[in-house]
């Protein structure tokens, strides 16, 4: 173990899981955790016929999804080059309105 491990047990649908973390790393676990249960719990809820592995599928897709989604919020690529072609349009523009 690392001088800045830390060992905490994530409860996850009523089970404990031990973990050795970064203690920095706490809370995001903790707040992962929150959301797994709570994601759980919705699904019940609302799907009350389902088993036990369709709910635990459900909540890993929901996750997943919650991942893909915010993979593709963080992709600024595209549209910072569309800013720099806007910009560049722009420019060429303005350069055009002067020579005449």
């Amino acid at each position: 173990m690392k001088d800045n491990d830390f060992r905490i047990n994530i409860k996850i649908d009523g089970r404990n899981y031990p973990l050795t973390i970064n203690r920095r790393d706490e809370e995001r676990y903790r707040k992962a955790a929150k959301f797994v249960n709570e994601t759980i719990t919705e699904f019940r809820k609302r799907f009350q016929h389902n088993d036990q592995q369709d709910i635990m599928a459900m909540t890993a897709f929901q996750a997943a999804l919650n991942y893909s989604n915010l993979q593709e919020r963080q992709d600024y690529s595209q549209f910072i080059d569309d800013i720099k072609d806007l910009n560049d349009d722009i420019s060429d523009f303005l350069k055009e309105q002067n020579w005449k």
